[in-house]
């Protein structure tokens, strides 16, 4: 939210110095995230003075220059060259003298200096509008009118506009604080709790100033148009007025300043005004044209599915059945709280108005702006529920800012369709919850004062309890701890007492079993290398098939249309991330992410899994003197996997690896037949999708399950054994098709007790060995816990192995 100083000043019954004022913001809660120095016209002027031209004569060594004399009125006349066209003796004009620094409407800012032109001095320049920012136009110099006193200063002549503009950032549930008004409200508050020696004899409190009046009269009833709301749950109050005999034109000065100060581009004088009502009280207006209402007739109900609308914008759109419009007898002129039609819009050429001040329903205008994607500010005020008491007081306020700066005539008498007047919510707060909550004793006054100020109205006070109505402002009040955080706010946040000792009862969480193990992988894969990452949950639908889409939890009001779909694993937003880095040339990459992944049955049953994915890509490490670079590969990322399942408690021999059938480069980890995870290299048509150009490897760990297992396992503390180890190595000729695990699985069948370890440790190929074949080397490792192992036991075993090889795998031992 936008707020400037000067126009939030004019509610402030005091004078309140700008940084003290940023610091009463944050405190109140109402966090200042910057605070900036506006100028309308850049560098403000300063430097620039009014001078008189007094001589001119064709410059000797150029035809298009002139050679001038100025008078500045500092004591003697200044030389100066112009290469102006309609420069004359006797001009009053804008001089920028030596040393004064100019900001051009386009371009780098400009300091003069005494500089030849053509072999002639010139002492500084005489300006253009486009030199000083005061416009666009280049055609010559600005002459200004005779009577302008020489040596006045450009800044106290033209008065550009300056400010200073704070930055708020709101909270969600503040739309109370969405106008200029009602954050003067909020500071009141506050001063009147802070500063009663500030405030005159007998008053309790400060008020901001209000910007309504009681003129308000209608001078005809010659434009009267009759309302009708069909859908009174969609728009409870419908307050609107006619104005006759307008002119649309540009807005003055003053408003036009306002406006830009806080980002705002002038329309016109009645669209200006409706949005500077918007940004003052925080009530939305809209205006239409009242010749292009048909039948003089507005209607507020809801069109048929797939009715086509044309916006202001000139685009065409689909209205949903749920979509609120203002319509008139023949057709929709408006969706209603967001966006205009391009047929009832004010223009020019419009003499009539329909002013429109209305309360919508916040659901419903937040699903249609979303549905559109019409982020307006209308919108983004109703959806978080605006002031329904106040939509007639806007109204009055408006039609009278419209009579004075666009003239005309009230046309109508107010017309207020208020079927069911809301009543207001009532909310029962006690002391020494208060004190509970906040951690500071209040006195019951100076509770009763801040929520007073606030706008609450005390409906019932006894020992312990004060029972407030809560006002319209503040639909987010519905909790004894929402009046908490208004006291708190008001006495400052800043305030909250801090006590000598701090009481703790230590509880213990019922699943910190899970949270332990998660803490233990993830501090795993970061001493290997590996970093952290957390993404959104919510991903693009684009992403996946119609078929995986089935599966799929969809948004209801999405975002955006990239951000549409709960994501059913962490692939993809993963994939996301890889991009982004390599986009950003970070090409080597070990990355893992805990995170939940959705899923539907389609019956309106959902389901939601913990997960953990690794992905790796690029080298895992690079070229040195001592090695060479390698890239990750899918045994990279098999033997994470494997680490990470056996830091969980998982015994590797329980494990088993397979191959996933016509999936070259993936694999699946089972235990006891059921799948635990996955590693696979991502194809190249997924990798398209995300314009990744080099190999991922990815792999997917079900968390949930795998923390559900790692709690069963029970912790086993082992002697270190007294006995050496004894490792014996196998070459074997075996067929080039035949995969490592069949030859790990035929050893294991034979369980012999004592063997500790198979390992693969080389792999060749060459033709001499025969058509398709390859030659394993493998090593085996013994143990016996009790003895010492002799020669004659290792070579028994050996035999047994090398000749159940031969005979189940055809493999040949080399000798």
């Amino acid at each position: 939210m936008t707020i400037s100083y000067k126009w939030l000043s004019e509610y402030l019954p005091v004078t309140v110095e700008p940084e003290r004022l940023s610091r009463i913001l944050t405190s109140i809660g109402l966090e200042v995230e910057s605070m900036d120095n506006y100028e309308e016209v850049k560098g403000g002027l300063k430097g620039l003075l009014i001078g008189e031209v007094l001589t001119t004569e064709k410059h000797p060594n150029a035809d298009k220059l002139t050679l001038t004399t100025v008078n500045i009125g500092t004591g003697g006349a200044l030389q100066i060259v112009c290469g102006a066209p309609n420069v004359a003796a006797g001009q009053k004009v804008v001089v920028a003298p030596v040393g004064t620094t100019i900001y051009p409407a386009t371009g780098d800012p400009l300091t003069m200096k005494v500089a030849k032109i053509r072999s002639v001095e010139s002492h500084g320049m005489i300006c253009a509008e486009d030199e000083i920012g005061l416009g666009s136009s280049h055609a010559g110099i600005m002459v200004l009118p005779a009577d302008v006193k020489v040596g006045t200063p450009a800044s106290e002549y033209f008065e550009p506009y300056d400010d200073i503009i704070y930055e708020i950032g709101l909270t969600p549930n503040r739309m109370d604080a969405m106008s200029h008004w009602g954050v003067a409200r909020d500071v009141c508050a506050y001063l009147s709790h802070h500063d009663k020696k500030d405030l005159p004899a007998g008053q309790a409190g400060m008020k901001p100033k209000l910007p309504y009046s009681n003129g308000f009269k209608a001078d005809n009833n010659t434009l009267a148009i009759d309302v009708k709301v069909e859908n009174e749950t969609a728009c409870p109050r419908y307050s609107a007025v006619s104005i006759s005999n307008v002119v649309v034109k540009e807005s003055p000065k003053w408003l036009q300043q306002k406006l830009k100060a806080i980002g705002l581009r002038p329309i016109n004088n009645i669209v200006d005004i409706t949005n500077y009502i918007q940004y003052e009280t925080g009530q939305p207006l809209h205006a239409f044209d009242a010749d292009a209402i048909a039948g003089k007739k507005v209607i507020v109900k809801n069109l048929p599915e797939g009715t086509a609308f044309l916006t202001l914008d000139e685009k065409e759109r689909k209205l949903s059945a749920e979509d609120l419009m203002i319509c008139n007898e023949k057709e929709g002129m408006c969706i209603a709280g967001v966006f205009g039609g391009i047929h009832s819009g004010v223009s020019e050429s419009t003499t009539s108005i329909f002013l429109e001040s209305a309360f919508f329903d916040a659901v419903t205008i937040r699903k249609t702006s979303f549905r559109h994607g019409l982020r307006t500010d209308a919108a983004s005020r109703f959806e978080k529920g605006t002031d329904i008491s106040a939509t007639v007081n806007v109204l009055k306020r408006a039609a009278l800012m419209i009579k004075e700066i666009a003239g005309g005539e009230i046309a109508s008498e107010i017309v207020d369709v208020y079927p069911n007047q809301k009543a207001k919510a009532e909310v029962a707060i006690k002391y020494h919850f208060l004190k509970k909550l906040s951690g500071k004793n209040y006195h019951p006054d100076a509770v009763k004062n801040i929520l007073g100020s606030l706008g609450f109205e005390i409906l019932k006070e006894g020992i312990d309890e004060l029972r407030v109505a809560v006002p319209y402002h503040k639909p987010d009040i519905s909790l004894p701890a929402d009046l908490v955080e208004e006291v708190l706010r008001i006495d400052g946040l800043d305030n909250v007492e801090i006590p000598e000792a701090i009481t703790i009862t230590p509880s213990v969480e019922e699943n910190y079993a899970t949270e332990t193990y998660r803490e233990k992988v993830a501090n795993y894969l970061t001493g290997l290398g590996f970093n952290e990452i957390i993404t959104n949950s919510i991903t693009n639908a684009a992403y996946f098939s119609e078929e995986e889409l089935e599966q799929m939890v969809k948004m209801m009001n999405s975002l955006s249309a990239e951000l549409n779909i709960l994501r059913s694993s962490l692939f993809e937003t993963a994939l996301e991330v890889v991009a982004h880095n390599l986009n950003h040339r970070n090409s080597s990459l070990r990355l893992f992410e805990f995170g939940k992944a959705y899923s539907t049955s389609g019956s309106g049953k959902y389901a939601e899994e913990e997960k953990l994915c690794i992905v790796v890509t690029g080298s895992i490490h690079d070229d040195s003197w001592k090695q060479k670079g390698k890239q990750a590969d899918l045994y990279f990322l098999k033997g994470v996997v494997a680490a990470v399942l056996q830091s969980l408690g998982i015994k590797a021999d329980s494990i088993e690896v397979v191959a996933v059938p016509k999936l070259d480069n993936h694999i699946v980890f089972k235990l006891n037949g059921q799948i635990i995870a996955g590693a696979g290299e991502v194809t190249k048509k997924i990798l398209a999708k995300f314009d990744i150009k080099q190999p991922v490897f990815f792999a997917g760990l079900n968390w949930s399950l795998l923390a559900a297992l790692a709690a069963q396992q029970k912790a086993a503390v082992k002697e270190i054994p007294r006995f050496p180890a004894v490792q014996r190595d196998v070459a074997m000729i075996v067929p080039k098709q035949l995969r490592y695990e069949e030859v790990e699985k035929t050893v294991q069948k034979i369980k012999l007790n004592k063997l500790q370890e198979v390992k693969l440790f080389d792999i060749f190929e060459s033709e001499k060995l025969g058509a398709d074949k390859k030659s394993l080397a493998v090593n085996f490792t013994f143990l016996d816990e009790e003895k010492t192992l002799t020669d004659k036991e290792i070579d028994g075993w050996m035999n047994k192995i090398m000749t159940t090889l031969e005979k189940e795998l055809q493999a040949e031992i080399r000798k």
